[in-house]
């Protein structure tokens, strides 16, 4: 007896010596699989955005014991390993049972590896099922135990684990067979994760349906017998479907989450100051409204937080691949024309430099800045009005009288202090009056931005999208605080799109020459919203309003939002009174401020065809066998309204070319009236 002791102790004294000697011929352990991880994009509460595929082309998505269910790591235990939180590494029962089952039955039944084994294998995976590779196996879970604490170990396996295909990972297989994250899992979703990485290929759930519910069958029977389900929680998790396809990975603000991740590449969880309910519910509203729009048009939505400046929600595009509607492009950061959309702060500006106060009265009457004319969009004019009602309705011309008293290279000037990039275009020179009306470009990012700025009284504040504390780069005030609140005050009177009450959000709308681009921007106490509609490739699109197509968008997002109802603080020193009781300098607009006009008057109207007397031969101007006429006016201001022996013939025009089919010859009387009442005439024989 004592002599066999002696034998084994030799035996064994001998086998760790070998042992020894071969882990001291081993590499150090490489770590390398475990750290290579997709990259994730989170919203502010660390919910997952959008993940990216691994560099090798795979779905590993970074997940630790505190990510998944506990009854999903007691169910792996029990399966897998139920001696893992006492060994350290090697199960001496569980090789010699597996020793036992191959020499019965002439083949391996099961490996008799811990769950540490596994780890050792995932993390130098070797194709051949040999004795030394056992014994590296052997050795590495020993050292994988030392250095790490068990939940350290399970972070592995749920990292590295095969689910089938490209996936690796709990979390991975979590999102593409179930839909969510493995937090909160079902008895059979649990079982089935358990059950795939044993043979993740040939028990796939979304290829061989059959035998991954086999291999489930197998977990719950394991789960029931150990105690961790009912009978009848099992029998519910035996009814339960297997998945048959592979879902899609959550998509969540896809183009600021490219934008992150090309920024750091090296990261691997960039955490951002969205929140991902309201991202999702801005997005679904962007679908939904361009149900109704062309196939081309897309829509962007941004939400700021006034408080932080920080993003709550970036919507870059309706679709992101749509290839129609060039999904991919982030088209809050595209140059666009403005449009009316920059109005509020010529105004803001003229209140802050003393050359005007809401109750300011305004003209709206045709004039002319040199060769520029500016025109109102429905092509009439008020008269008289206050800047308070120019301003609510959008009226063009008193806007350039306002931005001629200030100066449009000033204008510009704390645009750009402010921190917005404006873009002029090429043909260089300084800015003229047009820049006030949309003839610049600027992104959606910075124009809500210069919103922001009104709802905090005027004070900037960069806009942020990393939840990570960054430094305040400085911004000068844009306007002081009366002067942002006037405008606020303002806009809190606009009319309202049929879908809103008025007066809940102080907001403006503008549209682009052309119908290129429809805004509309606003804010409450608490979030400032942009909404851009158009075409990404900057084609025209007929009956692109902003007040009819963007406004409406951008009520619907507060409603989504959740609209702070407080009103703006009224700052000390703001003067409210009627134009009658305002001190004298600001009744009217002060005539000692320096313009920029040219020259303020008309030139005088005159018809400069056909001449006074002239005799007209009709068949020379005949076209198609019916006789023309045509008329040419030169100066006057527009529309032109054209009569014949008094009555009108032709339909007030903006051109100053017209034609006129005579109904025969003879002698005529030809007038022309322009839109300031002018009128010119000849007379002229028709042969």
């Amino acid at each position: 007896m004592k002599i066999a002791t002696a034998a084994l102790g030799l035996v064994a004294t001998a086998s760790a010596a070998a042992l020894l000697a071969y882990a001291s011929t081993l590499p150090p352990l490489d770590l390398t699989a475990a750290s290579d991880r997709s990259a994730v994009v989170l919203d502010r509460e660390g919910k997952l955005l959008r993940p990216f595929l691994t560099d090798d082309g795979r779905w590993k998505l970074p997940v630790t014991t505190e990510d998944v269910d506990p009854r999903y790591l007691a169910m792996l235990k029990a399966y897998e390993d139920k001696r893992f939180d006492n060994h350290w590494g090697i199960d001496p029962l569980g090789l010699i049972r597996a020793a036992g089952q191959m020499l019965l039955s002439g083949r391996v039944i099961s490996g008799g590896s811990t769950l540490t084994m596994q780890v050792a294998r995932l993390l130098e995976p070797r194709e051949e099922r040999s004795l030394s590779a056992k014994l590296r196996q052997l050795i590495r879970a020993i050292e994988i135990e030392r250095r790490f604490d068990k939940p350290g170990i399970l972070d592995l396996y749920l990292t590295l684990a095969p689910f089938g295909g490209n996936l690796e990972g709990v979390r991975a297989a979590s999102f593409a067979y179930f839909g969510k994250e493995p937090k909160r899992l079902s008895t059979a979703e649990a079982a089935l994760l358990v059950a795939l990485p044993q043979s993740p290929e040939t028990r796939r759930p979304d290829r061989l349906n059959e035998a991954a519910r086999k291999a489930r069958e197998r977990v719950l029977a394991r789960v029931e017998a150990a105690g961790l389900a009912t009978a009848s929680e099992v029998a519910a998790a035996r009814a339960e479907p297997i998945p048959t396809t592979r879902k899609p990975f959550p998509n969540l603000a896809p183009h600021v989450a490219e934008q992150v991740v090309a920024e750091a590449p090296d990261t691997h969880a960039h955490r951002l100051t969205i929140d991902g309910r309201l991202q999702a519910n801005l997005e679904n509203l962007a679908r939904e409204r361009s149900a109704g729009l062309a196939p081309q048009v897309s829509i962007a939505i941004l939400v700021a937080d006034n408080e932080t400046g920080e993003i709550r929600a970036s919507v870059g595009g309706v679709d992101y691949f749509a290839a129609e509607r060039a999904g991919s492009l982030d088209l809050t950061r595209a140059l666009r024309s403005p449009g009316s959309a920059l109005k509020p702060f010529i105004y803001a500006l003229a209140f802050d430099n003393g050359i005007a106060h809401p109750e300011t009265m305004l003209e709206d009457r045709p004039a002319r800045y040199g060769i520029y004319v500016p025109e109102n969009f429905d092509l009439s004019f008020q008269g008289m009005v206050s800047a308070r009602k120019a301003l609510q309705l959008s009226l063009n011309v008193p806007a350039v009288e306002l931005l001629s008293a200030l100066g449009p290279q000033r204008f510009l000037s704390r645009l750009r202090d402010a921190g917005a990039a404006i873009a002029m275009p090429k043909e260089g020179g300084a800015p003229g009056l047009a820049v006030g009306l949309g003839g610049l470009g600027i992104t959606l990012q910075d124009l809500t931005r210069l919103y922001v700025g009104l709802a905090r009284g005027g004070e900037m504040t960069p806009l942020r999208l990393k939840t990570e504390s960054q430094a305040s780069e400085p911004s000068p005030r844009l306007v002081d605080p009366v002067a942002a609140w006037y405008v606020t005050d303002t806009l809190l009177g606009a009319p309202a799109p049929q879908n809103a009450l008025p007066g809940r959000i102080a907001y403006k709308t503008g549209t682009s020459y052309g119908y290129r681009d429809a805004w509309a921007v606003g804010f409450d106490r608490k979030h400032t919203i942009g909404v851009w509609v158009g075409r990404a490739d900057n084609g025209a699109v007929p009956g692109l309003v902003g007040r009819l197509v963007a406004a409406p968008i951008l009520f619907d997002a507060f409603a989504r939002t959740g609209i702070d109802p407080r009103p703006f603080p009224q700052p000390p020193d703001t003067i409210v009174a009627t134009a009658a009781h305002l001190p004298p300098p600001l009744r009217h607009l002060r005539q000692d401020v320096p313009k920029t006009i040219a020259a303020m008057t008309t030139p005088v109207l005159k018809l400069a065809f056909p001449p006074e007397g002239a005799r007209i031969d009709l068949a020379a101007s005949a076209l198609d066998g019916r006789s023309q006429l045509n008329l040419k006016v030169a100066g006057g201001a527009p529309p032109y309204t054209w009569l014949v022996d008094g009555a009108p013939v032709l339909e007030p025009t903006r051109r100053r070319e017209a034609a006129w089919q005579p109904p025969g010859k003879g002698f005529v009387r030809i007038s022309v009236i322009d839109g300031t009442g002018a009128s010119e005439s000849v007379s002229v024989r028709l042969q």
